[in-house]
């Protein structure tokens, strides 16, 4: 009896091109690993003045001969020939999406939390939370609606978490920092500091549209007595006339004037100088945002009274922002210098020590600026091939090979790709094309409250690339991807007076 040949369980993704989105056709393999259509990677490279690969971004000197690779070939006509059976997929709207807390514990393409565990400090989708219902050892964690900042629920010292409001210090506490570190101070729980603080946001409100309420009170009030004042004063001087000709029953000789002076109670000017101050005042205060955010899930809203947005390049200088490389995060294949201002990618390895905030695959490196809850300006300037500008999370993966760790190629980052050919900005692997002419400087300009990131072209004016609107959970740190031999310097600018 022959043997029962092995089922091979495997997901349809592992056979699918990344430039079609399609299963393989004529499947060749290059130098880095990676499988495409012989014809899509025949006419991605026909089209580009630079070969490099459309997954990794590895870019190769000689154009490869490409040749199909046979044994994968055949797998994947057995693959389509018999049907194979992998495991079930869960519908396409379990897994997660832009605006969705990710599950902890699936790997590969994961599924949508469903809970939050704040003993475990970690986010379940259906499947890993069962054990959460049916073991005893997990009935008395609590559970709560999916939180995608947990980590801000810990205290940073003691991985405790955080029960108490310090109200001495004014900040959030766990029950050991109580005993260490803020004895006899006046404390208060969480739930019932926010409760003060939702209801002092409440008073502010009331008395906000009570202010204005009261303002346009006036205003009408003022109206009704100047045209009362103003009908009056018309009557009166009207009356001081038909007096003056009833008075003249012979009419002046040559050279004699008819005369008479018309005296007011108030000065029409002074009055319209009066409203049109009070009217600039009412545009200025009408042309503001009042932004509401929640920094964590321990603090009250935090309402706050934007001015408008900026319009001329000294307008945004008013947000300009110092940032510096990051030289833990530095690819060893990117160069800093000028006061970690520039980075260079070059063939040579830079003898940086182990670190976890490293790229350890992707030429890529951060700032060490976290941006978060303010506006926010930087200009670069930009040197070679390809380039991406961009701003990422903490969490964007350092230490994987794939492609989910560059920068616009996932939900954790937003960057502009820049090269002498075209622009794009690249989100969650998702590209949008710009048709503008290549400049070397680009401005960025963040707007956390708003949730807007915008790219400029900075030259003898400044020009809008593009904008994404958005909305930030987490502090952002700028960052940069350079090709072989491109350069990135951040700008010294001076911040405007404001």
């Amino acid at each position: 009896m022959m043997m029962a040949e092995a089922q091979l369980f495997v997901s349809q993704d592992e056979f699918t091109c990344s430039v079609c989105l399609d299963t393989l056709t004529d499947p060749v393999t290059i130098l880095c690993g990676h499988n495409f259509c012989l014809k899509c990677l025949t006419d991605y490279w026909d089209q580009s003045q630079v070969c490099r690969c459309p997954q990794c971004r590895h870019t190769f000197t000689l154009r490869p001969e490409l040749k199909r690779n046979n044994l994968l070939n055949e797998v994947i006509k057995k693959f389509k020939k018999r049907a194979l059976n992998p495991p079930p997929p869960l519908p396409p709207k379990n897994y997660a999406g832009p605006g969705d807390v990710e599950c902890d514990f699936c790997t590969g393409k994961k599924f949508r939390a469903v809970k939050s565990c704040l003993t475990c400090m970690a986010s379940y989708c259906p499947i890993h939370l069962k054990p959460h219902y049916e073991g005893d050892a997990w009935k008395g964690h609590k559970l709560v609606d999916p939180d995608r900042n947990l980590k801000e629920k810990l205290c940073e010292k003691h991985q405790k978490s955080l029960e108490i409001f310090c109200k001495t210090d004014e900040m959030c506490v766990c029950m050991i920092c109580v005993v260490t570190g803020h004895k006899n101070h006046e404390m208060v729980e969480l739930g019932t500091e926010r409760e003060n603080k939702e209801m002092s946001v409440e008073r502010d409100v009331e008395e906000n549209e009570k202010s204005y309420t009261d303002l346009i009170r006036c205003i009408e009030e003022a109206d009704r007595k100047l045209t009362e004042r103003i009908k009056e004063q018309e009557k009166r001087e009207m009356e001081k006339s038909e007096r003056n000709f009833s008075s003249r029953c012979i009419l002046p000789a040559d050279g004699d004037l008819l005369s008479f002076t018309v005296t007011t109670d108030f000065s029409s000017e002074d009055l319209r100088k009066e409203l049109s101050g009070l009217k600039k005042s009412l545009e200025k205060i009408s042309q503001c945002e009042i932004m509401t955010r929640t920094p964590s899930a321990h603090e009250a809203p935090v309402f706050a009274l934007q001015p408008p947005e900026p319009q001329s390049r000294d307008d945004f200088l008013k947000y300009f922002c110092p940032l510096t490389l990051d030289i833990n995060t530095a690819h060893r294949y990117l160069h800093l210098s000028e006061g970690n201002k520039k980075v260079t990618r070059e063939w040579t390895e830079s003898k940086y020590p182990i670190h976890p905030d490293r790229f350890d695959s992707w030429p890529q490196v951060l700032c060490r600026e976290a941006l978060t809850g303010t506006r926010c300006y930087w200009e670069v300037e930009c040197s070679g091939d390809f380039i991406d500008i961009g701003v990422a999370y903490k969490g964007l993966s350092r230490k994987e090979l794939g492609w989910e760790c560059g920068l616009g190629n996932n939900n954790k980052s937003w960057c502009l790709r820049c090269s002498h050919s075209k622009y794009s900005v690249h989100h969650n692997d998702k590209e949008t094309v710009i048709s503008a002419p290549y400049i070397p400087r680009i401005g960025v300009y963040l707007d956390w409250p708003a949730g807007s990131l915008s790219f400029y072209s900075v030259s003898h004016t400044m020009t809008l690339l593009h904008r994404i609107n958005t909305s930030f959970t987490e502090p952002l740190y700028p960052g940069f991807w350079l090709s072989l031999h491109s350069s990135v310097t951040i700008s010294h600018l001076t911040r405007c007076d404001q």
